[in-house]
Order: C-alpha cells, then sequence, then structure tokens
C-alpha cells in the first residue's frame, strides 16, 4: 500500500479547500494524473498524484479545508502502465448528451395597421359617425413594447392626426406617441402604468365619415373590402412543439446551442456537466467566451479538458461561421439572494424599462468586450482662460460654453488621426467597420438613471453651435423628449462627471462602439515648470477601449495626443477642424 499526502502548493501557502476529488475508489490512476481540485487563498489548482495505482481508500471529501502534508489517497500497486483510466472514461460515456435546444419560435407576425374601421360606412352618409380604433404603432428596431408614463388626452377630447395622444417609456428612451387618426375620443383602453405592445389598440374614436376621407368622394377610404374585426387583445400563436430527436439519428456531434435557445441548464451544472472532468477555471473559462463545456473534446489524461482545449474548439467553431454564444448570456441567470427582511425593514421597487435596459447593455458590454482603461491628466490652464473669455459670447446665443463642448470638437479631431477608435468589430464576419462619420454620444445624468443622446456630425459643427446643442438634447433627456433617433447611431461616446465630482474612474464601452472617454473634476495642482512649482488646472481623462481592436500602444497614443490638443487649443485649429 502507498499514501499519497498533499504536496507543497506554493510559497506560503499551507492550506486549501476541497472543491472537487476526481478520482473514486476502484480507479486506477497514474502518476502526474489531476486527482483533486483545490482552492486556496490565491487561485484554485489541480493537484497531481505522485503515484500510481488502484485507489483503495478516499481520506478526504469536498468542502473540507486540508494542510499541506495531510492524507490525501490510499493507493495499492502500480497498475499505470498495465490499464487505462477507465472511471473517468465511463463518466465520460455515461454522461447524457445535450439535447439539442428546441427551435427558435417563429417571428411574431407584423403588427396590423395602426388604424381600423370598426363600423365601416357608405360614402354618400357624410353625417353618419365613423368609429376608429387608434393602436400603438411600430415604436422602432426591436421595440416591441412600453410602460404608459402618461395619457395626454380625455374622453371627449378632439384629436388631430399627428397630435401626441401618449408618453411611453421604452427601453431605449421616452417617446411621445402621437396619433395616426382623428376625431372624439370616446374610449380609452389603457392606463398609466400599463405595459403595452405594438398593435395593441389604445384609444377608440368617433368622427364623420367626410373627416375621415383622406380624399374626395371619387376614392373614398372606405371603399375597400371590409375586414374582419380583430380580437380585443392580440394572442400570440403558441410555438410548435419541438420533435423529439431519434436516438437512432442522432448526430454523432450535435450541432452548436443557437443564442436564443440556450437551454436553461447552460450556465448552471447538472450530471452532464458534473460529468466532464475540467477544472473551475477551465469550468469559468467556457462560461465566459458562451461554450457548451461538454461538446470540448479534451486532450489531457482521460480526456481532461484545458483552457487550450476550450480555446481551440471556439476558435474552430468561429472559423466554421458558426459562431459562439456570447458572454452576455450569464445575465439572465439571477443570483440568488437571500431574504433581507430577516435583519430589517426593505422596500422592493420595479426597475423602469431604461434602468433594466442598462442593466442589460452594460453587463453584456462588460461581458463582452475586453476592455483597458488608460489614465492621463491635461493641464487646461490656458484652455479655461479661453472658456471664459468667450462664454459670453455663447451665451449670446442662449447655451453656455462647457469643457464637454470643447471636448466634442477636440476629440472628433483626434478621432480622425485614429480611425480604429471610430470603428466597430464584427466578429461574425472578423472584419472591422470604420466610419466615415463623427457622431459623438454624451453621457446625460436624469431622474430616471443614465441617458445617452448623440451629437452628431461634430466635425462639422462649430464649438458654438455644439454647445447649443447640446444643451438642447441635455434639456430633451431631462424632460422626457429625447425621441429613439436622438439615441442611436453613436460612434465613441463621453461620460463627464466633473460638475458632481471625483478623481479618476473607469467609463464601460457602449458597444457597438469600441471606446469612451471618462472625464473626472479638473482641479488646481503644483505642476513642476520652469525649474519651480506653479499652480495649474488639471483635467482628469479615462479612457476605456475594447482591446480585441485598439492595442494599448494605441490608447496610449490616443490619450496622448488628446491631452495635447487641450493643453494647446490652438493646435486643434491648426492641423484643420
Amino acid at each position: 500500500m502507498s499514501e499519497f499526502n498533499l504536496p507543497e502548493l506554493g510559497e506560503n501557502i499551507q492550506a486549501g479547500d476541497v472543491i472537487n476529488v476526481l478520482v473514486a475508489v476502484g480507479d486506477t490512476i497514474a502518476p502526474d494524473q489531476p486527482v483533486l481540485e483545490l482552492e486556496t487563498d490565491k487561485a484554485t489548482v489541480e493537484v497531481p498524484s505522485s503515484i500510481g495505482g488502484v485507489v483503495k481508500a478516499i481520506h478526504i471529501k469536498p468542502g473540507d479545508t486540508i494542510q499541506v502534508g495531510q492524507l490525501i489517497l490510499t493507493v495499492e500497486g502500480n497498475g499505470a502502465a498495465d490499464q487505462p483510466a477507465s472511471a473517468p472514461q465511463e463518466a465520460q460515456q455515461e454522461a447524457p448528451q445535450s439535447e439539442p435546444a428546441p427551435p427558435t419560435p417563429p417571428p411574431a407576425p407584423p403588427p396590423q395597421a395602426a388604424t381600423e374601421t370598426a363600423a365601416p360606412t357608405h360614402p354618400t352618409e357624410p353625417s353618419t359617425p365613423v368609429v376608429t380604433e387608434f393602436k400603438i404603432p411600430d415604436l422602432g428596431e426591436n421595440i416591441q413594447a412600453g410602460a404608459v408614463i402618461n395619457i395626454l388626452v380625455s374622453v371627449g377630447d378632439t384629436v388631430s392626426v399627428d397630435q401626441p395622444v401618449l408618453e411611453l417609456e421604452t427601453d431605449k428612451a421616452t417617446v411621445e406617441v402621437p396619433s395616426a387618426v382623428a376625431g372624439v375620443v370616446k374610449e380609452i383602453h389603457i392606463k398609466a402604468g400599463d405595459s403595452v405592445q405594438v398593435g395593441q389598440r389604445v384609444l377608440t374614436l368617433e368622427g364623420t365619415a367626410s373627416a375621415a376621407e383622406p380624399t374626395p368622394q371619387s376614392a373614398p377610404a372606405v371603399s375597400q373590402p371590409p375586414q374582419p374585426e380583430p380580437p380585443t387583445e392580440a394572442k400570440p400563436e403558441p410555438a410548435p412543439a419541438a420533435a423529439e430527436p431519434s436516438p437512432s439519428a442522432a448526430p454523432a456531434a450535435p450541432p452548436p446551442v443557437p443564442v436564443a435557445t440556450l437551454p436553461p441548464d447552460f450556465y448552471e451544472p447538472d450530471a452532464a456537466h458534473s460529468a466532464v472532468p475540467a477544472a473551475p477555471n477551465v469550468r469559468r473559462l467556457a462560461r465566459e467566451i458562451g461554450v457548451d463545456i461538454t461538446q470540448v473534446p479534451g486532450t489531457g489524461p482521460a480526456g481532461r479538458i484545458s483552457m487550450a482545449d476550450v480555446k481551440n474548439y471556439a476558435r474552430q467553431r468561429s472559423l466554421a461561421g458558426r459562431g459562439v454564444a456570447p458572454a452576455a448570456a450569464p445575465i439572465a441567470t439571477a443570483v440568488p439572494l437571500p431574504d433581507f427582511s430577516k435583519w430589517g425593514q426593505v422596500e422592493r421597487e420595479a426597475m423602469s424599462n431604461i434602468r433594466r435596459k442598462t442593466a442589460e447593455n452594460l453587463s453584456r458590454a462588460w461581458a463582452t468586450i475586453p476592455q483597458v482603461t488608460q489614465f492621463a491628466k491635461a493641464d487646461i490652464s490656458e484652455l479655461e482662460e479661453l472658456r471664459k473669455r468667450f462664454g459670453k459670447t455663447v451665451e449670446a446665443a442662449g447655451a453656455k460654453l462647457t469643457p464637454t463642448a470643447i471636448l466634442l470638437k477636440v476629440v472628433a479631431s483626434v478621432l480622425k488621426t485614429f480611425p480604429q477608435f471610430n470603428a466597430s468589430v464584427d466578429m461574425s464576419s472578423n472584419e472591422i467597420i470604420y466610419k466615415k462619420y463623427y457622431h459623438i454620444g454624451v453621457a446625460v445624468d436624469t431622474d430616471r438613471g443614465l441617458l445617452v443622446p448623440v451629437i452628431r456630425d461634430v466635425d462639422q459643427k462649430t464649438i458654438l453651435e455644439l454647445a447649443v446643442e447640446l444643451q438642447q438634447v441635455a434639456e430633451k433627456a431631462r424632460n422626457k423628449k429625447l425621441s429613439l433617433d436622438d439615441m442611436q447611431g453613436g460612434t465613441f461616446s463621453i461620460s463627464n462627471l466633473g460638475g458632481i465630482g471625483g478623481s479618476y474612474f473607469t467609463p464601460i464601452v457602449n458597444a457597438p462602439e469600441v471606446a469612451i472617454l471618462g472625464v473626472a473634476r479638473s482641479q488646481m495642482e503644483p505642476i513642476y515648470v520652469n525649474d519651480q512649482f506653479e499652480p495649474r488646472l488639471m483635467l482628469p481623462l479615462a479612457l476605456s477601449y475594447d482591446h480585441r481592436l485598439i492595442d494599448g500602444a494605441d490608447g496610449a497614443r490616443f490619450i496622448k495626443t488628446l491631452v495635447e490638443h487641450l493643453e494647446q487649443p490652438f493646435l486643434t485649429a491648426l492641423q484643420g477642424w
């Protein structure tokens, strides 16, 4: 009989917690075969056996805290050369294959027209009332619902075409919904706080046939064939049941699971996942890059999966054009929370659509974009003097000359020198999309959360024009007047927290952009100039960027050039605006 004790784990590491025991009694192990997964205070490591043979006894279990030198296994003989390690292989064979996910439900039919004639009348009866219904129209790309904030009309009001009748908060912005029909409001079918879908009935209005006709009697609107009245509430058709695959027809290597139909247990351990021989750090890598670890072929002892195996598998799938499930999927798995009320009073409040969408987008950006943040400080003493000198000129135009307005112009100039910062990454086709326009988003703090309206064609506008437009979009954001178009099409973002305070922060890249500039509060600092210290106004800058496209050296060059333009205001004009 031989005994295997916990060996030295590294400098100053004397103990660890057992995460998993990789062998069972009766298994045949070989020297250097991993037998234990251990979490120390520095890392999670696999502990290889220094002896070979048949396992007769296991003296530890998952969850135990063990010390260096503690007895782990009792092993008999040395059968490493005689027979393979059969148990891990059997575990792999017995691990159930992941069933293919059910097919993605077919897309919902397009919403019906925003208006529908409920009681058509003959065109020769202009005095006969015509009842029409107004429904939620198409709100924009990928927007199917919203929360009703305010209803702008009442029963008995006369509504004209294009008159706003509803304030709706979608997951991207707060919008006013105009009516596509005219008439007197007879009934309102929704109330503030409701969640409504595209195509849902909102108002019933009553007019006359003559008022409803857009053309003379020679081409009356009611000449179309009458349409059947739709049900009050649109009910989606049930998705067809997925056909159960025949065992005999099951492919040897199941195709990748589509992103939209990942099984609920894709990121949660189950029997199949637990049986896979892989260390926790390898499993974590697979989760982060969206790989199903049960599909990865292992090249280690007894089919053990390494980090290199996971990366190679992901690379092969990407090259094959199949793609890999993005790492954003883990955000769908909610972390269980304790019952906080047992420690004191709590209050629950539903997330607004904007807050929920912000959480989803930032989680997705954090999980899918390898981000790096570069820091610097710019001496803006001269720039501040110019800002104060010309501030009254801008005030006469109805705005304020803020540092953000100046930054917009400077950033647009620097983006022309570094086009990779004004681009997007298309991993599905392995291409880089360089944009020849400069639309810069500006983060605005509102009582409903962070909104990022976009200032378009910044390179073609003067600082005066930018100051005026910046004030206008900031007011629209705070007054819930931003349209969806105001929030889309950005190529770069600026987040200025200088008005609130703080020294530095790390902004998160706003995908599909590849970079964002964070600006903190400027303050006077003693700077060594001409053999003596001088008080200078220093502006902290933080540039976060997508490391898939932008290297660290390019990030340093970008922020260095940006600092030069801020410290030498004439430089931007000299090099061309």
